[in-house]
């Protein structure tokens, strides 16, 4: 069974290839993700790695946490489920600009 892993602290410039390449290092990987701003596209700073077993997983925290990559020390640990959130209340989203 995958196993998702939050990793934080990514240098900005950390690119989705890069973070396969290091964590493929411990074993196989069933996807990558790094986030970014819907506007700017710019990196947030984090991502997350789902490896193809827990085994693997806890290697690659056991590996990774702490691990420095471009002078920026990683946090890697178990992603936590994603929250609900309620909706907005001003009915508007992303996108939404209209003016009232």
């Amino acid at each position: 069974m995958n196993k998702k892993l939050y990793i934080g602290n990514l240098p900005y410039s950390a690119t989705a290839e890069e973070l396969r390449a290091l964590f493929e290092q411990v074993g196989e990987i069933a996807d990558v993700a790094v986030i970014t701003d819907r506007e700017t596209g710019r990196s947030k700073g984090f991502g997350f790695v789902e490896m193809a077993t827990e085994d693997l997983a806890e290697a690659a925290i056991q590996r990774f946490h702490g691990y420095s990559l471009n002078n920026r020390a990683l946090t890697v640990n178990e992603a936590r489920p994603r929250e609900e959130r309620p909706p907005r209340r001003d009915g508007g989203g992303y996108g939404d600009r209209r003016r009232y």
